[in-house]
């Protein structure tokens, strides 16, 4: 049977031809050529472009590691910059206070050469009214030994606390420094003031209330207007004597608007008395003073002050009560706790304690050296406070406030 070839009509002039197998498998062999081409054009084209990418695959890993170990290099310079700056810093700090420490001990060393002196002549003294008093100095010794126990205790435990108030602080310092240094070394540790400002009021108002069980000790809230620590001053029977505000500063310098803020608080909380205890004194200030209305001490003379004021409020509370109706004694009372025979028994006061709180520091180091000078000086303030006593007796009259048995013997000796 004869084949009968497939037709072909061209799209341009719609002629029909016959197709025949080899025509048709010449056209086949073409478009199988022309696939393969392509088909092996398109995989070198691939296999080009992931070449290409696989070289900026290693390109790139290559630039991130350089990148890594330049910002490793640059962490370890800048960390060794900021350890070499601390302990310079340290170096330098421990250098001032090694200067300092060695300047106060050539004080004490004069000091000590006077006190050596004084006690020579003063032990001359005693011996001299030893013989006069022979049959009365036994027993008023022994009971002058029970008191001085006592200051000796109080004194001693005063001056722990004082260095570890020292200590807690540069712990917290060096505390401060290492956080610094692990979170990248940003800053030398500077110290804080307000820490530093915290612990002294922290410190001053434990202290008033271990000295003074029978007041009421309020410390003021931080961020409340006012000064830092309330003191409302009580008798043993509770019976309230006047109110006392302490505000405490720590810097450098001393601010003369200070006193003034000072004097509102005491308006504001009708307060009897303020005291400012500051680091930095007015110019020409030692230990205290009363200051545009205000009394400002330093830190080593606020215990000894504070006794002083408390007594001077407690007594002039007594002699209100007792003196009733009296106009003239309560005149002739305020006239002499607002004139010069007062202050200077204040002073006498609190230069002796000032003095032992001194010494007991000096005596960790050596303490049978200062034992006879000590002793001295606890005389002179049972002294001090047995004549400021009985002037105020004097004058408030013998009935109104009774004999103090510590204290007549405190004349005695």
């Amino acid at each position: 049977m004869p084949t009968t070839d497939a037709l072909i009509t061209c799209p341009h002039c719609h002629q029909a031809f016959p197709l025949n197998e080899a025509v048709l498998q010449q056209h086949r062999d073409t478009i199988e050529r022309e696939l393969r081409e392509k088909t092996e054009t398109a995989q070198r084209a691939l296999r080009d472009r992931e070449q290409a990418l696989a070289s900026q695959t290693a390109a790139l890993e290559q630039r991130q590691q350089t990148l890594a170990t330049e910002v490793q290099r640059q962490l370890a310079t800048e960390r060794q910059k900021l350890r070499t700056a601390a302990v310079t810093e340290a170096r330098e700090q421990l250098a001032v206070e090694l200067r300092d420490t060695q300047a106060r001990l050539g004080e004490q060393t004069q000091q000590l050469e006077k006190a050596r002196a004084t006690e020579l002549t003063l032990r001359q003294e005693r011996r001299a009214l030893e013989e006069q008093k022979a049959a009365l100095e036994l027993d008023v010794a022994r009971r002058l030994d029970a008191e001085r126990q006592k200051l000796l205790a109080s004194a001693e435990q005063k001056a722990e606390e004082a260095q570890r108030l020292r200590l807690a602080e540069k712990e917290k310092v060096i505390s401060d420094m290492q956080a610094q240094i692990a979170v990248l070394k940003q800053k030398a540790e500077q110290g804080s003031m307000q820490l530093q400002g915290d612990v002294l009021e922290i410190d001053l108002e434990h202290r008033l209330a271990a000295l003074f069980p029978a007041d009421e000790i309020v410390p003021v809230a931080t961020g409340t207007r006012g000064a830092d620590i309330q003191q409302l001053v009580r008798t043993t029977t509770a019976q309230p004597c006047g109110l006392v505000i302490w505000e405490t500063k720590r810097t450098k310098n001393w601010s003369a608007a200070w006193p003034a803020k000072l004097k509102e608080d005491q308006r504001t909380a009708k307060a009897t008395l303020a005291v400012l205890v500051t680091q930095a004194l007015p110019e020409g200030v030692r230990g205290f003073t009363l200051h545009e209305g205000v009394w400002v001490c330093d830190y080593a003379s606020a215990l000894p002050l504070a006794q002083v004021l408390r007594q001077w409020l407690i007594a002039l509370a007594v002699a209100r009560a007792a003196e009733s109706g009296k106009q003239e004694k309560t005149a002739l009372l305020y006239a002499y706790l607002t004139g010069a025979e007062f202050r200077q028994h204040i002073e006498g006061v609190v230069s002796a304690f000032k003095t032992m709180r001194d010494d007991l520091e000096a005596e960790k180091r050596a303490l049978q050296k200062h034992w006879a000078r000590r002793e001295k000086e606890l005389d002179r303030a049972i002294g001090c406070t047995a004549s400021l006593y009985g002037s105020i007796q004097g004058i408030a009259g013998a009935g109104a406030l009774p004999d103090i048995e510590p204290l007549l013997l405190g004349e005695a000796s």
